[in-house]
């Protein structure tokens, strides 16, 4: 492996081209195809640069968990903050690209304890997020939070929606179609119609 000189010193734009490669892999290929040699071959890259920016595989894979999450929560700040937050809700939920992001790394942290500890420090902040703002809403929608307590309806809807997704990535859509009515259905009932999201794009097909 070749080496590379501390002197020459860090770009950002290197190390997004070393993320973005790695991304690439376990999105098409899965987390176990991400390699040092195949993250440099994408990247056009020498492969000692991927210790240079990140130490140990485990460094670039909190890194791009962490790039991931700060997306995330972007996405998060801006639905739950919409005039719709609900149905922002559980269209985030309902994001594919998100999702399969989600079930790779849950996959990886069951063998890299780094990676777990990262994604449950993230979700404990998810969901404190989502809880404060959700409340807030479900309170001026006059839903009765002993009834529908806020934490159960995140579980609920973040259940549904990946277990819709990880069938639907095996062509298994059995009830699929009834279920996603009955939940906006719901929604609707609290939030009205669907209304475009900011800058006139509708952020999920149905409803």
């Amino acid at each position: 492996m070749a080496v590379v000189p501390r002197a020459s010193g860090r770009t950002p734009e290197t190390r997004e081209a070393l993320l973005n490669a790695a991304e690439a892999i376990m999105l098409e290929e899965g987390y176990a195809a991400v390699t040092t040699r195949r993250i440099a071959a994408k990247a056009g890259l020498n492969s000692a640069l991927v210790f240079y920016y990140f130490d140990s595989m485990d460094g670039l894979f909190i890194a791009l968990f962490r790039r991931g999450a700060q997306e995330t929560q972007q996405s998060w700040d801006r639905v739950l903050k919409s005039a719709q937050p609900l149905w922002g809700v559980w269209d985030l939920l309902r994001d594919e690209s998100h999702t399969a992001r989600t079930m790779e790394f849950i996959a990886l942290g069951n063998h890299r304890k780094a990676i777990r500890a990262e994604i449950a420090t993230a979700a404990k902040r998810f969901h404190h997020m989502q809880r404060k703002a959700l409340a807030r809403a479900l309170e001026s929608y006059g839903v009765d939070a002993e009834q529908w307590p806020v934490s159960s309806v995140i579980v609920m809807l973040t259940g549904i929606a990946r277990y819709l997704l990880i069938e639907e990535a095996f062509d298994v859509r059995l009830g699929h179609a009834e279920t996603v009515a009955l939940v906006e259905a719901e929604i609707r009932k609290l939030e009205g119609v669907r209304q475009p999201a900011e800058g006139g794009v509708v952020t999920a097909a149905a409803g």
